[in-house]
């Protein structure tokens, strides 16, 4: 399989979280790519038309698998790893990397309103509108969601570590931790995991 992504991609990250979780590892090439919004680079685009990454193109060829959500599912069930429970216990994980995955949309959006739009035509407002999801995201998964990431390894996991690796990547002045002892106290502990340190963006 081939694996179109880059080392700073969030959405990339967890993807190649879950293939070294899974075991999958020897079984994908990783492919480094890049492009931006205002020019696809050296993005995958006969594999995703939308420009985006991760793409994976399955073994054998045909037609790639996007998005990042997307990917999870099928390589999760390829290996047979189960980070997606079966029954009622699926609900809370699909929502929880949902949520995950909405804070990364935010902080990428403040990401290329910074790096892309012209100095004078930012719009700080929207950006800290921006921040303000991600910090209510966060007050909810304190609040809500820890019996969750305390238990066992699930894809909710994965996409929280990389949601958060990023936040500390890309806006680490804004210091999510603030407020959030048991959030921090679990992040600490998740970043050390091998698939979560051989995947950190620099």
């Amino acid at each position: 399989m081939l694996l179109y992504t880059s080392p700073t991609t969030p959405f990339g990250r967890k993807v190649m979280v879950l293939i070294r979780e899974s075991g999958l590892r020897d079984r994908v090439e990783e492919i480094t790519v890049s492009g931006s919004p205002l020019d696809p680079g050296s993005l995958p685009l006969e594999q995703n038309p939308l420009g985006k990454i991760p793409a994976l193109v399955p073994a054998g060829g045909g037609a790639a698998i996007y998005d990042s959500r997307v990917i999870c599912r099928y390589l999760d069930d390829l290996a047979g790893a189960g980070l997606y429970p079966q029954g009622a216990e699926l609900w809370p994980v699909l929502t929880l990397e949902a949520t995950a995955d909405g804070i990364l949309e935010a902080a990428l959006l403040m990401v290329y309103e910074g790096r892309l739009r012209p100095a004078d035509l930012r719009y700080e407002p929207w950006v800290e509108g921006q921040w303000q999801k991600i910090a209510r995201a966060l007050d909810a998964v304190e609040a809500r969601w820890m019996a969750v990431l305390n238990g066992p390894l699930t894809m909710a996991h994965v996409a929280v570590g990389a949601a958060l690796g990023y936040l500390d990547f890309r806006h680490a002045v804004r210091d999510w931790r603030q407020g959030r002892p048991q959030l921090a106290a679990w992040e600490k502990v998740f970043a050390e995991r091998p698939a979560m340190v051989e995947t950190r963006p620099a």
